[in-house]
Formats: C-alpha cells, structure tokens, sequence
C-alpha cells in the first residue's frame, strides 16, 4: 500500500485499537498530533510506522497489561490548531500524554503548552534545539537527533574539504535559523578562518529558486551548505542542476540524504553532495533487518526516515509507561529521564540533562546507481558524541520548576 492510497484516510482525526490484547483493560490512549496534509512525505510512513509499533507490541500484551491506542489530529501545520487539538485530546480523548508533530514552530507551541498544563510530549520530529534548550521544559522529551548535532556531523566532514567560503540557504523559520547558527559555530571550531560569504531565507514552502540559485552564484563560495527540504529542496536542486551552481563546489545537505526528500529527485538528484540521511536498504542488524521486513510485509512499501522515528515513537513511550509502572503524568517524567531501549537504529538514552534522545544519524554522500537517488559512504554517527558539554547545556536551558 503506497502514500497515496493512506492520504485521504489519515489527514484527518483516526485512532488505532488495540489489537491482540487478551481481556478487557481499558487501553492506553496516546495523542498524535501531526501535519499529515503539509508534509505527506514524512508524516504518512510516520503514521504507518506508528501503527505498526503500536500492533506488534499489543500482540504481545499491551503495556502493563493494557492495550495501548494512538488517537491522531492533523495539525495543517499550523501552532494554534495543535493546541486547540492537545486540549481536545486531553479533555475528550482523555490520552495520558502527546507526541508527533513535524515543523518546529508547531512543536515549540505544542511544548510551551506541556510546561503550562503540566502534560508529557515527546517531540517526535521537531528539530529546532530551542526545543531542548532555551524553552526546555520537565515534560517536554524529544526523539530526533537535534539540529546542533546533525550541523555538527556536517561540518565536521566539512571541515576536510578544504573549502574556506561558505554560503548558506535555510527556510525562514526556527529550524532553519537554528540549523544555519549551530553549522557556523560548529565549522569555526574547526576552521577557525572560514569566511561565511552570504545567507540566504527562503519562506517554507515558498521558495523561488531561480533567483536564490543566482544569489548564491554571486557569492562566489566554495561551499554551500543547503537546509531545504520537501518541495523547496526539489526546486532548488532542479535550478541549481540548470545553472551549474553545484559544479566543483562543495555542497552539504541537512537532511537531504532522507529518503523522502531524495528520492523525489530521481535522476536529477545531486551526486557528491555531503548529507545527512538514511540508507534504509543498506543498514545491515538484526533489529533494523526485522523492522524493514515488517514493515514491508504490512505496507507493501520500504520504510522512509518518517517511518523509523514512528516506530521509535512508540517503543520509546512504551518503554517509558513499563519504567514508570504508571500512566501518572509525573511518574513517566520520571521514567523518560535518562531512560534506556533498543530500537531498529541502535540503543538510544534519553538524557536526563537536556531531554534528547541520543538517537544518531546517517551521514554520507549523495549518488544516482542505475537512475535512482542513494546514500553511499555513509557512516552511522551517535547523536550524543555531537551534542556540547554539560556545562553549556545547563546555561541554555532553564532551570526546571
């Protein structure tokens, strides 16, 4: 079953039973809120992933004896509706906790509204660090490797190239202003003489390429270090391809290598660029075998990015109710602090410090084998070996209430 066939039934408000929980107990409801409409890419093999977590762990008992159950809202990408949704959730639905969301200005609402109604979110998605960091808050955790982190990985590939001008495009927005801040103090660790030539902000969703890809030209740089994904990415890519602006030049992809963004491209996809992504045909362990498998053999489709931080959505929450014993919104703070499991991309930790996940990241280089877009030369980087010390950590974040 492809994206499109699940799009017309999952934009919209649906839940999941539990499936194959012997007894009656009552389940555990968990809210999802997401922009299933504003990004499919991403959210749909989430959502399929989702559930087929969500299924396996039912068939083996549930969570402390209970069937869990994920009620799911589309957010349109649009803050105020994820709050309005989060408190229908919580009042209606009655979920013990919340998670999802993609775009970053969605996640910092949904966790301002965490710390001010004393509810847990793990941020699935959400990449900006101010997340973690400066609006940090006791009930707000989050999967993904953040933004400083996989900036870190970049530039430090970077760093080898020898390339010492740099131009920047991000979309205008706080992941995009975050990616583009922590690549530049991560690349001047390194490169202590890099000169950075120029920025360029394209609006989210809006970009006009042609004359972003004639701005970057006229900054003349040695390298480019690209933050567009989605449609943007596409465009930018397409005219850039058009106007040689990638031609003997150093180019780095956050994101880029992630097979909803990458594989859209086909044969005009770049090769040689530097990006962080995942080689989900190529990861070669049991635990990531078994979850590919799987995941094939209910949806008849290969699992994206979107797909492996579903699935490690729901093992971490899992996880994290069996710890706590409970569904008490404190107990699972608790529990989510410095919380431990294994997951199709290798054992992760939640730090109690900061709230993230050490989740890692792909990082490699971009080809195009027999017409189709892939990830090659990669390694796997652990997203806490790139995350600043402790003692910068406590001055970023508030201290919690």
């Amino acid at each position: 079953m492809g994206i499109r066939k699940l799009l017309g039934t999952a934009v919209l408000a649906f839940s999941l039973a539990g499936v194959g929980v012997a007894g009656a107990a009552d389940p555990i409801r968990i809210g999802d809120i997401n922009s299933y409409k504003g990004l499919p890419a991403f959210t749909i093999p989430y959502k399929q992933a989702v559930d087929l977590a969500v299924e396996q762990i039912n068939a083996k008992g549930g969570v402390l004896g209970r069937p869990l159950e994920v009620v799911s809202r589309d957010d349109q990408g649009k803050p105020g509706e994820a709050v309005r949704y989060a408190e229908e959730l919580f009042g209606r639905e009655e979920v013990v906790m919340l998670t999802g969301s993609f775009y970053s200005h969605v996640g910092l609402a949904l966790a301002a509204y965490a710390a001010q109604k004393q509810r847990v979110y793990l941020a699935a998605e959400p990449l900006a660090d101010s997340l973690i960091w400066q609006e940090g808050n006791r009930y707000t955790f989050r999967l993904r490797p953040s933004t400083y982190a996989q900036a870190s990985m970049l530039a430090e590939e970077a760093a080898k190239t020898g390339a010492k001008r740099w131009a920047t495009i991000a979309p205008n927005y706080a992941y995009g202003k975050d990616a583009v801040a922590a690549f530049k103090e991560a690349l001047k660790q390194r490169v202590p003489d890099v000169e950075f030539v120029g920025e360029q902000w394209p609006a989210l969703g809006k970009i006009d390429a042609a004359s972003e890809v004639q701005a970057l030209e006229a900054m003349k740089p040695d390298g480019i270090y690209n933050v567009t994904f989605g449609g943007d990415l596409a465009r930018f890519v397409r005219e850039g391809n058009l106007r040689e602006l990638f031609k003997d030049r150093t180019v780095l992809g956050l994101l880029t290598g992630e097979p909803e963004y990458l594989d859209p491209l086909g044969e005009e996809a770049p090769e040689g660029w530097i990006v962080t992504g995942y080689p989900w045909d190529a990861v070669d362990t049991p635990a990531h075998d078994a979850f590919v498998k799987a995941y094939q053999e209910k949806y008849d489709d290969y699992p994206r990015l979107g797909s492996l931080v579903g699935y490690n959505t729901i093992l971490s929450i899992a996880a994290a109710i069996e710890k706590a014993g409970s569904t008490e919104t404190e107990a699972i703070v608790d529990a989510f602090k410095g919380l431990e499991l294994d997951t199709p991309s290798g054992p992760i930790t939640y730090r109690a410090i900061d709230h993230q996940s050490t989740m890692g990241a792909w990082v490699g280089k971009t080809a195009v084998k027999d017409g189709k877009p892939v990830m090659v030369d990669w390694t796997y980087e652990e997203g806490d070996k790139y995350m600043p010390s402790d003692e910068v950590v406590k001055k970023l974040r508030p201290a919690e209430s």
